[in-house]
């Protein structure tokens, strides 16, 4: 892979009623309605009538996921493959549901994570346990068990054949320890899923877009999460596709960017390591003073309140990481 570095922002792309996004090299967006809009994406590749979905949002993402297919002229039939970044329920809650929908796809995950796929049952307690079952059922719907015979295990040598182009999987520690990044030789970009942070377009800014670094429970680890930023930098893609929010073209600059707020990130954690009362309150307001600071050096057009608001959930996810 190898691109020099683009414009802040590549043209607008072409958005169906759908909200289904195409960019170039068959590569779409479409919007998995978790949460808010705009929040997290499901990707699609489509290659001479072979499809590829790129995490699969939750169960309550999947009659999104069937529409996009429709409007694409192409039937669950022509789904491949079901190619997860790692099993967090934003990214893989739909999956069962979605590959019981396409009976010729296989699901491929990390190693780490073929087990959650099979049995899902201690994932979805873990869920409820930090949600409550109300919230977990509310905002994912649960999960549906996969057979094994329909999962393929993402290694860090694996390499799937879709339509005339190749995917290939690296090992993406950092964020979780069952991470992968999706390499695809057809559109020379990097599906990262959360390791390569977050990239709000609320966010944008003349200077391009702002990202940071997603530290949510509860298998952040600086050292490994640098090394899995660096590898992209190296490898110098056209783009990047984040799971929260798809395409990034301005790599080099991100990964800089990234890099310093892992061990911003880290020093701040290491700083409360002490305390025994209101540690994960301390470390959010601290997280919040060292993002909101960048925001705005960055010239994002949000007030802070708009802040607080728009991050609400990250900064408390990355502190009971951080902590």
């Amino acid at each position: 892979m190898n691109s020099s570095e683009t414009s802040p922002r590549p043209a607008t792309p072409k958005t169906t009623h759908l909200g289904l996004r195409s960019y170039e090299d068959g590569v779409w967006c479409l919007d998995s309605g978790y949460f808010r809009d705009s929040f997290d994406a499901v990707h699609l590749i489509e290659d001479n009538g072979e499809l590829a979905v790129i995490d699969a949002g939750t169960q309550y993402s999947v009659p999104r996921i069937l529409q996009a297919i429709e409007s694409l002229g192409l039937t669950p039939d022509d789904v491949r493959y079901i190619l997860l970044t790692h099993v967090h329920l934003d990214h893989a809650g739909g999956a069962g549901l979605l590959a019981d929908h396409c009976p010729r796809a296989k699901v491929v995950v990390h190693p780490r994570g073929v087990r959650h796929l099979i049995d899902p049952s201690k994932l979805w307690q873990a869920v409820c346990q930090v949600y409550t079952q109300e919230v977990a059922e509310r905002d994912y719907g649960g999960m549906v068990p996969i057979q094994p015979n329909r999962i393929i295990e993402a290694t860090e040598t694996l390499t799937l054949r879709l339509g005339s182009r190749q995917i290939h999987f690296w090992d993406a520690p950092g964020h979780a320890l069952h991470h992968v990044f999706i390499v695809d030789e057809g559109s020379n970009a990097i599906f990262t899923g959360d390791t390569f942070g977050i990239s709000y377009r609320e966010l944008d800014s003349p200077q391009g877009a702002f990202t940071f670094i997603t530290s949510s429970p509860s298998q952040f680890d600086p050292e490994t999460h640098r090394g899995s930023v660096t590898r992209v930098m190296q490898a110098k893609p056209k783009a990047v596709y984040l799971t929260h929010y798809s395409e990034l073209r301005q790599v080099q600059a991100a990964g800089e960017a990234l890099l310093e707020q892992i061990d911003g990130y880290a020093a701040l954690a290491s700083r409360h390591r002490h305390r025994d009362q209101g540690r994960a309150q301390a470390i959010m307001a601290d997280l919040q003073d060292l993002l909101f600071n960048q925001i705005k050096a960055h010239g994002s057009p949000v007030t802070e309140d708009e802040l607080k608001t728009l991050l609400a959930l990250d900064l408390r996810l990355n502190a009971d990481g951080l902590v």
